[in-house]
């Protein structure tokens, strides 16, 4: 039984792993750029917001609940929030999951973990000085790109005039 069990663990944890993504739970991922680049860059008539935060980032918990006032009150209307995490990855336990689940994040988040990141922040945008909170409205036709934080207001607008 005992080899059972951890041949299904092993299959289990080999089954999880992709190249560029790696299964930190059953609710979260660690991605490497590469993993990241996808989620970036889709083609369909959804609008996507990708707000880059921490949990260390003052001005990124405090625009959390308007990402996630967004992602449950848009999401008829094809609107999708992903939250890219980029807490060290030591910090998955001890801090990002704890404050997702005391939050109540119903977004998708993910975790950024690639040290090559005078690479990946201007793949992103190329006026990207890696200050955060960052996001990235995109779909339907256009990309834009803010380096700061925003009250409920003015993403609300910003959504309500790219639907």
């Amino acid at each position: 039984m005992r080899k059972y069990l951890f041949g299904v663990l092993i299959l289990s944890a080999l089954a999880s792993c992709k190249t560029g993504v790696e299964k930190a739970s059953d609710e979260l991922q660690i991605v490497d750029y590469e993993g990241l680049r996808p989620y970036l860059n889709r083609d369909t008539d959804t609008l996507y917001l990708v707000n880059f935060w921490a949990t260390w980032c003052k001005p990124c918990i405090d625009e959390m609940p308007y990402f996630e006032y967004v992602n449950q009150t848009y999401s008829e209307q094809k609107v999708k929030v992903l939250l890219v995490n980029l807490d060290d990855p030591d910090k998955i336990e001890t801090r990002v999951k704890p404050f997702i689940q005391e939050n109540d994040i119903r977004s998708e988040v993910i975790v950024l973990d690639d040290l090559n990141a005078n690479y990946w922040i201007e793949q992103v945008d190329e006026r990207w000085t890696g200050a955060i909170p960052a996001t990235v409205f995109y779909g339907r036709g256009f990309r834009e790109f803010y380096e700061k934080s925003f009250k409920f207001q003015e993403l609300d607008s910003i959504v309500k005039s790219k639907l």
